[in-house]
């Protein structure tokens, strides 16, 4: 039976609700994929953390692309960044930041030149060099080839939000997305308060997608 890939109406939302629902589905990608256990959501508009902020070619790339759309960028000179575009009463970006591996585990291992499999994709850089992807990716769309896709959940899996890590601007805002308990995140959630309202004054909660 042919496996369904996420389509572009999915990406046509709330960045916020996209990048917490894109926790838990597959990502596919050539002969490798993983479970998306990490994502952080970055506003188009008025995001000083978001690279349309300073950056006049991505707001070209947010411009003339469709939801699902790739943006590639190189993260201090050393590691590809993958973030898809999304598009709906409001634009962003979100970077996929740690995946569960499944499938193409040799491969993996032999790209990072790591055995455990908890450092395979535990953080975007690694997540980037265990796939292969580079800025040759840049604008492709991933509602349209089954080989490089998303793939549903199939399930309700609890998500924690918390505060963006990496970044020196617009730190305080809970936008990134983690699987409730998953030994494959790049950094443990802080503070561990995963029960407590997400507010501007309480930075964690676990959702549950739908």
């Amino acid at each position: 039976m042919t496996r369904l890939i996420l389509p572009s109406s999915f990406f046509e939302r709330d960045p916020l609700t996209c990048a917490r629902d894109l926790v838990g589905t597959e990502l596919a990608w050539g002969k490798c994929s993983g479970i998306v256990v990490e994502t952080e959501a970055y506003l188009t508009l008025n995001d000083e953390a978001c690279h349309t902020f300073t950056r006049p070619s991505t707001r070209a790339f947010v411009e003339r692309n469709l939801p699902g759309t790739v943006y590639i960028y190189m993260n201090y000179g050393v590691h590809w960044m993958l973030n898809v575009l999304v598009k709906g009463a409001r634009s962003g970006l979100i970077l996929i930041r740690a995946l569960e591996p499944r499938r193409g585990l040799g491969v993996m291992r032999a790209r990072r030149g790591v055995d455990d499999i908890h450092r395979l994709c535990s953080g975007p850089g690694k997540l980037a060099q265990a796939l292969d992807i580079t800025k040759r990716h840049h604008e492709m769309n991933l509602c349209s080839d089954r080989r490089y896709c998303f793939r549903p959940a199939g399930m309700n899996v609890p998500v924690v939000a918390d505060p963006r890590i990496g970044i020196s601007r617009a730190q305080d805002f809970p936008w990134r997305f983690t699987l409730a308990n998953s030994p494959f995140i790049s950094i443990r959630v802080r503070p561990p308060n995963a029960s407590m309202p997400l507010t501007r004054l309480r930075s964690a909660r676990t959702f549950h997608a739908q």
